[in-house]
């Protein structure tokens, strides 16, 4: 079975397709998005081809679509997203006989969609690409809605463009590949959506989490669908983040923090640092006087039910300092005047975007918290 999700852009929209196997159509379904006329370049690091490029590859073949030369095959890795890979992209790109009419292919997880999607936007400027995502948390996430970019020193994401795809394939069989770890670190974003502004859905995910986690395909596909189309549907009313869609960062400036804390590393997942951050800002709305502490233990308990950790003090190994933490907000691209922008909840399903919040309230939820 698959899902089509719309993402309503006018002449730039685009078709999200959800579902097991979508990687073996992808051939034609690239076909009826951008042609057959097309030089494809694919691009995706050492961990997702050995797994997924020669599916990739024969789906490609069997529509006849034209080469642009072998793969571009990149390190895995968070520490990817950086100038110096975006460089060494480009330059395998252009060694390729790059033109204006080529289509870049970007197989792989949030990192290879980000850069690949940077690539796509500056080269020449600009280019088509197609995301295959291969992770649930690019499937649900960093795949729709055209944000691209990469690290540097100073936080994540702070160098980059908004760049719509042509097309995302998101074969949600694909995610039985992954390590469960990798896989929770999808689910958070999941739970983020219900947490937004569906709170069926998070009382649907109370439910039937742990079968997404676990593979079931109705379940998954549900879950991405659902997650895909909350997104469209705010990408398509905000596209550049001017308002509502600054909603999507629910427990980001507290996750983003966490990830630079640990530079980056293999300490922390993305989507390990956005459940902390999704705890800590229902535990920030607690003590705001905004949300009941009802909910705030509703969320905590469910992200630990699952695995996720939920507070900073289940990072094992890393000094975490309080004060650091908010430094690394006030470095966040989403500061407005210099005070940090936070996404507050009244309950669940209820998320708002709050600028004006005293930074001692912040840093009396960034002491370690106690399990669910």
């Amino acid at each position: 079975m698959r899902d089509v999700v719309r993402v309503e852009l006018g002449s730039r929209g685009y078709d999200i397709v959800v579902g097991p196997g979508v990687i073996a159509e992808a051939g034609r379904l690239i076909a009826g998005a951008i042609g057959k006329h097309r030089r494809l370049i694919v691009v995706t690091d050492q961990t997702v081809a050995s797994r997924h490029l020669a599916a990739l590859q024969q789906a490609l073949d069997r529509e006849g679509l034209a080469d642009g030369g072998p793969a571009v095959i990149l390190p895995p890795g968070e520490r990817t997203k950086d100038f110096d890979h975006l460089e060494q992209l480009l330059d395998a790109l252009f060694a390729r006989g790059l033109e204006r009419s080529t289509v870049l292919v970007a197989l792989g997880g949030g990192v290879v969609g980000d850069l690949v999607g940077f690539a796509a936007a500056i080269a020449l400027r600009g280019l088509d690409f197609v995301q295959i995502p291969t992770t649930l948390l690019a499937q649900v996430d960093s795949s729709v809605g055209g944000k691209t970019g990469i690290n540097n020193r100073h936080g994540k994401n702070l160098i980059g463009a908004f760049h719509q795809p042509r097309l995302v394939l998101a074969d949600t069989r694909v995610v039985d590949t992954l390590a469960r770890r990798e896989v929770l670190s999808g689910y958070a974003e999941v739970v983020k959506y219900g947490l937004i502004n569906d709170p069926a859905f998070f009382e649907w995910l109370e439910r039937h989490g742990a079968a997404v986690i676990a593979g079931d395909q109705d379940a998954r596909r549900h879950a991405v669908e659902t997650s895909c189309r909350a997104k469209a549907a705010i990408v398509g009313a905000d596209e550049r983040e001017s308002g509502a869609r600054a909603l999507l960062n629910l427990g980001h400036t507290f996750g983003h923090a966490l990830e630079a804390a640990c530079d980056f590393g293999d300490t922390l997942t993305h989507g390990e640092g956005v459940a902390i951050g999704l705890a800590l800002a229902f535990d920030l709305s607690v003590v705001l006087g905004l949300a009941p502490a009802a909910d705030a233990l509703r969320v905590r308990r469910h992200l630990f039910e699952v695995g996720l950790p939920t507070g900073p003090a289940d990072v094992p190994g890393v000094p975490w300092h309080p004060g650091h933490l908010l430094a690394h907000m006030g470095r966040d691209k989403k500061v407005r005047d210099g005070r940090i922008a936070f996404v507050l909840a009244r309950g669940i399903g209820q998320a708002f975007l709050a600028t004006e919040v005293d930074p001692v309230e912040v840093l009396k939820v960034l002491e370690p918290q106690p399990q669910a």
